[in-house]
């Protein structure tokens, strides 16, 4: 489990990369798209879901990636519309876009261990 310190720092340059060389979305994946479909998210919703994820959301990560040779991939969960969907993410490679692999409702149930307790 990464700490708060790591989460934070991941998602701050996970975002600032994202908005300069953007996010490639493995859509070729079918559970991703019709998770689009399913949640009635459009692509900018979704690239604005991105922006939003926080400290909070953070389940687990860094996870070793060795299908397509790129940086850890690191876990998110949010609700939208009443779905917990899973978001796994990464950095991609040097001067090049973010990667999305996942986007889909969750198909197990999720951790959050830096979520504070209610």
């Amino acid at each position: 489990m990464a700490t708060k310190q790591e989460v934070e720092r991941f998602l701050n340059d996970f975002k600032t990369k994202m908005g300069i060389f953007h996010i490639l979305f493995m859509d070729n994946r079918g559970k991703n798209a019709q998770a689009l479909m399913d949640l009635e998210i459009s692509p900018i919703k979704r690239i604005e879901i991105l922006k939003k994820l926080a400290l909070e959301d953070y389940s687990q990560g860094p996870l070793e990636e060795n299908m397509h040779g790129i940086p850890p991939m690191w876990v998110f969960g949010q609700e939208i519309k009443g779905i917990e969907v899973y978001i796994k993410i990464s950095m991609g490679k040097a001067n090049s876009q973010t990667i999305c692999i996942s986007f889909h409702p969750a198909e197990y149930v999720m951790n959050y261990p830096l979520k504070l307790k209610q």
